[in-house]
């Protein structure tokens, strides 16, 4: 990953002209974040860091309104100050932040009122009514598709995948997340599932062709939609896989199983009754659905600064608040998983993949959203290492379901002979 340059050009020299400013204030940054290994360097002053702890990384402050912009909001301050090229870190930048994170720990009180009131702010410009679901997703997941193709797999994945061993390629793990979502949901030829929020297609597509079921994919990204339109066209798939850009509160029909993959967090906890009920009025009483979604251990705010620069709309819920999709309709948990450290794993291949096409990115989109998106990357791995953000999948299964495993043996086979089979079975011929 990238070490990145700490030189600063056309700063102010604070520190020189104002020493007693710097060792008054710098210090005060450490009483939020806790004794993180850093050295704090205000302008071209000498620094400071924590007592008794060996600096690893370094975080240059440009000027005196950045670091007082710290001391009101740390969270938003930084992210918009290195975005802006404020503030530069040298060493790892996940490696920083990961840091930072295992800092703060205990001794973080919570957001200050400023940084309250400004995720309020967000949260109601950004509420997932289905106009404003629309527009959230647009901002994030229009940005084109050439853009993720520089550093997703092959296929587009965008969310977490499953590496079986440690040395497996992304595509390989993404492939093997796509199998492993299938197995767990027992899925028969004939077999109708409806996916909602079905990204650019791979798990609809994949279904169809590995397993032999019918498929309904719902999406309101039009750019996502658009490409699995063509794969399942490429494909010759559609006659078993169906693309629909449309919120998945518009979802009708009967089918044998419900899935979404990565959509809970664009739901917002105020819309789990309606999500709930969608998935009992698709599925009743006797389907069986999987929910894979970020999550946390405790119940918190959304990050404000991406919900402001990257995912707007986005809130990550704990188990127990997940649950209030499923309780009020009586679907029971059957398996509940935390694919944390694979979380990760997927996103170091994608910052390694976006650092290495900077070149790419920077005429394209321009430094600040390289920077942001870096950023966004690099925080997402230091959360997922330190625990702060979880990826659950949660298997359920209305009460009248008939047709679950009475083991986990089918999620770990020892061999594939019949599994080959099957896939052999259920591939077009012209593919």
């Amino acid at each position: 990953m990238r070490t990145v340059n700490s030189s600063l050009p056309g700063h102010m020299n604070v520190a020189e002209s104002f020493p007693r400013v710097e060792k008054w204030l710098l210090p005060l940054i450490f009483r939020i974040v806790g004794p993180a290994p850093e050295r704090l360097v205000l302008g071209n002053g000498k620094g400071f860091s924590p007592p008794d702890v060996a600096p690893r990384f370094t975080m240059w402050i440009r000027d005196l309104r950045t670091l007082a912009e710290l001391l009101v909001d740390t969270e938003i301050a930084f992210g918009d100050a290195f975005t802006d090229g404020r503030i530069r870190v040298t060493g790892d930048l996940a490696d920083f932040l990961e840091a930072v994170y295992a800092s703060m720990g205990d001794t973080h009180s919570g957001p200050g009122w400023c940084s309250r009131a400004i995720s309020l702010w967000i949260s109601f410009w950004q509420e997932n009514t289905l106009e404003g679901s629309r527009h959230n997703i647009h901002a994030h997941y229009d940005l084109g598709n050439d853009f993720y193709r520089l550093w997703l797999d092959s296929q587009l994945v965008y969310t977490c995948a499953y590496f079986p061993s440690a040395s497996a390629t992304l595509e390989e793990a993404q492939a093997a997340k796509l199998d492993y979502v299938c197995r767990k949901l027992c899925l028969q030829p004939g077999e109708t599932v409806v996916e909602a929020g079905c990204g650019w297609g791979a798990l609809a597509l994949h279904m169809a062709r590995s397993y032999g079921v019918h498929v309904k994919a719902f999406n309101i990204s039009h750019e996502q939609i658009r490409y699995a339109q063509q794969r399942a066209d490429e494909e010759n798939l559609n006659d078993r896989v169906e693309f629909i850009e449309d919120d998945y509160r518009n979802v009708s029909g009967k089918f044998d199983v419900f899935v979404s993959m990565g959509m809970v967090e664009h739901v917002g906890a105020e819309n789990y009754p309606a999500l709930g009920s969608v998935i009992h009025r698709t599925i009743g009483d006797q389907g069986r659905g999987l929910l894979h979604f970020i999550g946390r251990t405790q119940q918190s705010r959304f990050s404000p600064w991406i919900r402001k620069r990257i995912f707007p709309g986005a809130y990550a819920p704990t188990l127990r608040e997940a649950m209030e999709v499923l309780e009020p309709f009586g679907y029971f948990v059957h398996d509940v998983e935390d694919l944390r450290p694979h979380y990760a794993r997927t996103l170091e291949h994608w910052l390694d993949r976006f650092e290495k096409s900077a070149a790419q990115v920077l005429p394209a989109y321009g430094a600040e959203f390289e920077r942001a998106w870096r950023l966004y990357l690099a925080g997402s791995i230091a959360g997922f290492r330190t625990g702060t953000l979880q990826l659950f999948q949660v298997h359920f299964a209305g009460p009248k379901c008939a047709s679950l495993p009475w083991t986990r043996a089918d999620l770990y086979p020892t061999n594939t002979p019949m599994r080959e089979a099957r896939v052999a079975k259920w591939i077009p011929a012209t593919s």
